[in-house]
């Protein structure tokens, strides 16, 4: 509990007091926001004012993050496990790729960086290494970090990739892992449009992760956490203190950006954040062995998403009609005239609820076990 404390701590006083350090540099080197303003073709809403405000913030919650999260497990005599560093190196790898997507903007002053498919195929490099290691390397109790299955609240037992022989299982399980990993950080990119918006809704999702995981030490079938009397209730899940100090630190890193991203925002995270989002969140659905119950619990950066894609088939479909005004659905709120501080609290609200029922569907689930 020390060393989650600590961590969160440690990553929230960095973003709150360093950020200010960081503008001055941002200045220095011309990290403006591009502002897109053609939409849909129509009526997009007017975030003019908002061109040249400070970008790529995303990397001082990155950083916020490594620092406390090292600090904070050698401060609590937990030092970093491979669980850790694959979510560190997911938040990194993801984060990157939004980096490049973000500098690409910044240099070319043009809203379109990296293409949709050198995105994806960026996030995938990311994916296939993080796979890899995550599904070797057992420790003294012949765990890996990530299983060869498809899970819910756990394992689903019936859905083994591995069931399919070696090569067409790894290559089944490389390409389930990258499709999360492109579907959770392409979710939160799309919801990341209104000050403070997809930073709040993080913490909610990533605060759920560390609160799952947590929960899984205190239930673990091995090591420090093992409740002999529950056993059929425990969690076969590698390092769970770990992920649940990892991701503290991420939530702590995040809510002191917030203090800065908030309406009215002095500076955006841009690609490199809220790729870095959804890169802690895809890794800490395979590792907490709950990837399918993080579609729920990421349910607001879902939504966002899905609303792009009813858009789509439905304009295609009725050739031309629309069913939002914009999307994602956050945009058609603005043109139907709500303030933009009454969507952001309202979808933090919401992005709330879906942690919580997330977090309240895995405490049934165990006590329908004990």
């Amino acid at each position: 509990m020390r060393s989650l404390l600590a961590a969160a701590a440690i990553s929230f006083a960095f973003t709150l007091i360093l950020s200010p350090v960081f503008f001055r540099l941002f200045r220095k080197w011309g990290w403006g926001q591009v502002i897109r303003t053609d939409g849909e073709g129509f009526n997009a809403p007017k975030h003019e004012t908002k061109r040249g405000t400070l970008t790529m913030g995303g990397v001082i919650f990155i950083a916020g993050t490594v620092v406390g999260y090292v600090a904070g497990t050698y401060a609590g005599g937990n030092p970093p496990t491979l669980s850790g560093w694959l979510v560190v190196w997911s938040m990194l790898g993801f984060g990157t790729v939004g980096f490049i997507d973000d500098y690409m903007k910044v240099k070319m002053q043009h809203y379109a960086g990296l293409s949709g498919w050198r995105k994806i195929v960026g996030q995938i490099l990311v994916m296939v290494p993080f796979g890899v290691v995550a599904l070797n390397f057992p420790n003294r109790y012949d765990l890996t970090p990530s299983s060869g299955y498809i899970s819910f609240i756990r394992d689903i037992d019936v859905l083994s990739f591995m069931a399919l022989g070696p090569v067409l299982g790894w290559l089944l399980y490389l390409a389930w892992i990258s499709l999360l990993g492109t579907g959770f950080s392409n979710s939160v990119n799309l919801t990341d449009g209104l000050d403070g918006l997809a930073a709040g809704a993080g913490i909610s999702v990533v605060g759920a992760y560390s609160i799952i995981a947590f929960w899984q030490f205190n239930q673990a079938c091995v090591g420090a956490g093992t409740s002999p009397d529950n056993l059929a209730a425990c969690y076969q899940v590698r390092d769970p203190l770990d992920l649940a100090i990892v991701s503290a630190a991420f939530v702590g890193a995040l809510a002191g950006f917030l203090w800065w991203n908030a309406p009215k925002a002095k500076i955006f995270m841009g690609d490199v954040g809220s790729m870095a989002i959804g890169g802690v969140i895809t890794a800490m659905a395979i590792l907490t062995r709950t990837e399918l119950l993080g579609v729920l619990i990421a349910g607001l950066f879902v939504m966002s998403s899905g609303s792009v894609i009813l858009q789509r088939l439905y304009f295609k479909i009725t050739r031309g009609k629309r069913l939002f005004l914009m999307s994602p659905i956050h945009h058609h709120f603005e043109l139907r005239g709500w303030h933009e501080s009454t969507i952001v609290v309202r979808f933090w609200i919401i992005a709330g609820l879906f942690a919580i029922t997330g977090v309240g569907m895995l405490y049934i689930e165990w006590l329908a076990r004990v």
